[in-house]
């Protein structure tokens, strides 16, 4: 009996904490007409925005775990901004799911969000695409780039823009939304190896297996052309003045490309006057009726 007298004690005094400690939580503070914050809010609040820091940091690793030290630094300034506005988000949303009014927060943010995304979109696009680029890897610095018909080598990559040199030594400064509007081709994302080739026509009536020969021997002497695989030419046509033919050859460094490209034509040219190979050009035939 007595037994029984000290456990409904216990449970008085535990529904009498509970009861406090629930009155506790409910009270409030009127910050104005139509908002009013509890400790409880507070509390959810607070647990809301920790939860929300916790995945936020998982995250992060995930996505730069396999980031060069350099690009893992830029990406955590992306981040940053990243964070506040997704704190913003939810702090909004919790508020508002607590009961407390918000709507004219949630009015005044959308209105300066579509304000500031209009003024400052292409500004916007450069700096995803930046990021876009540092998480897929898709260019490095080094490689060879060619983007709306310009080519450079990649000097470095900020989260706006990309810089590179061009073989005239001149600075490309490409903001990093054309990556999204235009193709992108990275000769050296394969390696630093090209397959590179030059055109030339020869008369008709030529030694098509002295023209072969020539043509090999112009490309493999050259210094800047590996051995493997061998050059090759390939017989593309018969032209309207022309036998047309392409020496097909690799290259280690094809941002140069187009001064052993120089070289090999000289090449040609020398090698065919040698052994009376033409060159022609086109020719019209033209008569001329009289009355």
């Amino acid at each position: 009996m007595i037994q029984d007298l000290d456990k409904i004690e216990e449970a008085i005094v535990e529904s009498t904490a509970w009861e406090k400690t629930r009155a506790f939580l409910k009270l409030h503070a009127d910050l104005g007409d139509d908002i009013s914050i509890s400790i409880l809010d507070v509390v959810v609040i607070i647990t809301v925005i920790f939860i929300t820091t916790l995945i936020l940091r998982l995250a992060l690793r995930v996505i730069t775990r396999n980031l060069p030290p350099d690009d893992k630094g830029k990406f955590n300034v992306v981040y940053g901004y990243f964070r506040w506005l997704v704190y913003l988000v939810i702090l909004l949303v919790t508020l508002h799911t607590v009961g407390i009014n918000v709507t004219a927060v949630f009015a005044a943010s959308a209105a300066l969000l579509i304000g500031i995304g209009l003024a400052l979109q292409t500004l916007f696009q450069d700096i995803i695409s930046g990021v876009f680029i540092l998480v897929d890897q898709s260019v490095h610095v080094g490689d060879i780039i060619e983007i709306d018909g310009k080519v450079g080598r990649v000097e470095e990559i900020k989260l706006r823009t990309t810089r590179a040199v061009t073989i005239d030594n001149k600075v490309l400064v490409i903001p990093n939304h054309l990556y999204l509007e235009n193709s992108l081709y990275n000769w050296t994302q394969n390696g630093f190896t090209t397959r590179e080739n030059v055109e030339v026509g020869v008369a008709y009536g030529s030694d098509v297996q002295l023209v072969k020969k020539l043509l090999l021997q112009a490309a493999s002497t050259h210094p800047a052309v590996i051995s493997e695989p061998e050059p090759t030419v390939v017989f593309t046509n018969f032209g309207d003045s022309a036998l047309e033919f392409k020496v097909v050859f690799t290259l280690n460094d094809s941002f140069k490309a187009q001064f052993p490209k120089s070289d090999i034509r000289f090449e040609i040219d020398r090698l065919f006057r040698e052994n009376k190979v033409t060159i022609p050009f086109p020719q019209r035939d033209v008569h001329i009726f009289q009355k």
